[in-house]
């Protein structure tokens, strides 16, 4: 997974292992990752 430290975000992708969809919460600071976050939606 590549990120662009230009914009903080949240979106959906599927697990590369079980095709689940997982919510992403990527942040960052001064172009520093200041916050990561993978959620399983559950369905």
């Amino acid at each position: 997974m590549l990120l662009d430290p230009s914009v903080s975000q949240t979106y959906v992708e599927d697990c590369e292992v079980c095709c689940n969809p997982i919510e992403l919460t990527v942040v960052f600071e001064n172009e520093s990752l200041m916050k990561f976050e993978a959620a399983d939606i559950e369905q």
